[in-house]
């Protein structure tokens, strides 16, 4: 049984719903409520329109923002995200993020606020962090071949980073990327390749309980500015892991030791798109509502998988995420544990 010492796993995760009211900053914006947590990592995405998902943390400050589905620098704009409240965010009119009647999603996590300076590296960063769920949120100038410490008192499963100040990829290391030396191998969220193999890509420093390791190749140049988001995993609220298809609509079945409240997932073996589910969209089973990380395009409909009380079972033979013998990636966080410590939460049902 996946007993879990997080039994309100929405304190530190989760995803909100709303509809955009098109109202600008200076005229109140739009106060997004009832996330449950003051959120320090927001992504959000346009569900009714073809906008890039939007990305803004308490590091890089409001008004900041990247996006997955782009390769561009951060940006700045008066009216995206504007302020993180005790129980969520206020945006402004900015398209993508609060048009009108369209519908959002927002993703949420919880780190611990401004953060603070960590020198467990060869070079200080700045790190948010918060230990319980494993999850930190880190700010640091690239420099050649070094060590960043990333906060979190584990070694991580996996790491996303993008430089702040170029048009570069989004560059991930997930636990489970295949073959070859782990210090080599990566992939682009906001691409549909497999993943890669690079000599040292992320340095001789590796990936240990305390640091990450960057070298000078790709978005590690030197002096540029860089955010990364680091997780590992957390037993009943965090599951990094990998499976492979089989090619049949009654497919393959992912353990997590959880009912899910979000999924996303990405072929590694070939090509493929990054897909986001999460227990909001819809609120039963099957899971039929997706967006890709590494696209604009609005939400679309497609019979994914079912949420279960203790992981997630695919219901299509879809090549990208379901294809006999393909390899896949995936993060996933919990609605509920499987079953909770004692005299703690409520035990998982079946959806």
């Amino acid at each position: 049984m996946a007993y879990s010492t997080i039994s309100k796993p929405s304190l530190h995760f989760n995803t909100k719903l709303y509809t955009g009211n098109g109202t600008a900053i200076g005229s109140g914006g739009n106060a997004i409520t009832g996330v449950g947590h003051q959120p320090d990592f927001v992504w959000i995405k346009d569900r009714s329109a073809g906008n890039n998902h939007n990305l803004y943390d308490v590091l890089r400050g409001v008004q900041k923002g990247l996006q997955t589905s782009s390769n561009g620098a951060e940006y700045t704009n008066t009216e995206v995200l504007n302020s993180f409240n005790s129980d969520g965010f206020t945006v402004g009119d900015s398209g993508g993020v609060n048009t009108n009647s369209n519908n959002y999603v927002s993703w949420n996590w919880k780190a611990n606020g401004a953060g603070s300076s960590n020198t467990d590296g060869s070079i200080t960063s700045t790190v948010s962090v918060n230990t319980t769920a494993g999850f930190s949120i880190v700010t640091y100038e690239a420099s050649a071949n070094a060590t960043i410490g990333h906060g979190l008192g584990v070694k991580p499963a996996m790491v996303i980073t993008k430089s702040r100040d170029d048009s570069t990829n989004w560059t991930v290391w997930h636990k489970n990327l295949t073959g070859g030396n782990e210090n080599d191998r990566y992939i682009n969220l906001n691409q549909t390749s497999q993943d890669a193999d690079y000599g040292n890509y992320w340095g001789t420093g590796g990936f240990t309980s305390s640091v990450f390791g960057v070298s000078n190749t790709g978005f590690h140049n030197n002096s540029n500015s860089m955010i990364a988001y680091c997780f590992a995993e957390k037993k009943g609220y965090s599951k990094f892991g990998t499976y492979t298809g089989n090619g049949n609509a009654d497919g393959t079945f992912i353990y997590t030791g959880f009912a899910p409240s979000f999924v996303i997932m990405k072929r590694i073996d070939g090509g493929g798109a990054w897909y986001t589910l999460d227990n909001k969209r819809p609120t039963y089973n099957p899971k039929n509502k997706y967006l890709s990380p590494n696209s604009n395009n609005a939400e679309s409909t497609f019979t994914f998988w079912d949420f279960l009380s203790n992981g997630f079972k695919i219901r299509n033979n879809g090549a990208e995420n379901n294809n006999s013998g393909g390899v896949y990636i995936y993060m996933a966080f919990a609605a509920e544990p499987l079953v909770a410590n004692v005299g703690q939460g409520i035990p998982a049902t079946a959806k």
